[in-house]
């Protein structure tokens, strides 16, 4: 029963979340029992020459073995992420999956330059700080330890990270990643001449989307509340 509950709970959590989550828990699982991490990291080589395209999506799935800091991501991947979906995405899915294939793409080609091969924890980072930034008001308590704004977030998120010995240069990454979709998304839009560039693909908002009504379609006659007829 108590499994039953769970499953309930989460099949209430928007669709975004729940598939990226999903996709986490189940690769470290698969982890455990039937594949290697080094099956999943990223490898230009091994991407671009042996066509193991995989890789471009395994290395955001992949969060190390069960452990403190495994439970430590996922938490605020669920947390972050829902919050974003529920939140500023609320009614557009689209959208949302976008910022993700942006983000994606672009930690790719800047994690070439410092070699990163796993880049999940970036991605925490980048929803993180677009949480924050659209959240400026909200006050954070962490952990019980400290209580802050929330812009400070993706900072004192780096410095635990930095404690828990891992590399900043991931954290760091999705900062700035997350500053990039933050600025061209809600701040140059609104600057004088500025606009809006980052524009989902259609066949994205037709695929996830529900359809908009038109406000000027007239029901048919037969389709128009009105007594009942005997």
């Amino acid at each position: 029963m108590a499994w039953q509950g769970v499953a309930t709970e989460f099949l209430q959590v928007p669709a975004v979340t729940r598939t990226y989550t999903a996709a986490c828990v189940l690769t470290t699982a698969a982890v455990l029992e039937l594949l290697s991490p080094f099956q999943l990291y990223f490898n230009p080589h091994l991407v671009f020459r042996k066509f193991q395209v995989w890789r471009l999506v395994t290395n955001f799935l992949f969060f190390g073995p069960l452990g403190f800091s495994f439970f430590f991501n996922m938490l605020f991947v669920f947390r972050y992420c829902r919050l974003l979906e529920e939140g500023s995405f609320r009614g557009r899915t689209a959208d949302f999956v976008f910022m993700f294939l942006f983000g994606g793409v672009l930690m790719i080609l800047l994690g070439l330059l410092g070699s990163l091969f796993f880049l999940g924890q970036a991605l925490t980072a980048m929803l993180v700080y677009v949480w924050s930034r659209r959240s400026p008001r909200v006050r954070v308590n962490f952990f019980g330890l400290l209580t802050f704004q929330a812009p400070f977030l993706p900072w004192a998120l780096m410095g635990f990270s930095m404690l828990l010995g891992n590399s900043i240069l991931v954290d760091l990454l999705g900062i700035v990643v997350g500053h990039i979709y933050y600025f061209l998304e809600d701040v140059f839009p609104n600057q004088p001449g500025g606009k809006r560039l980052l524009l989902t693909p259609g066949f994205l908002k037709l695929l996830l989307d529900a359809p908009e009504e038109d406000p000027n379609y007239l029901p048919l006659p037969e389709e128009q509340p009105g007594p009942l007829q005997q």
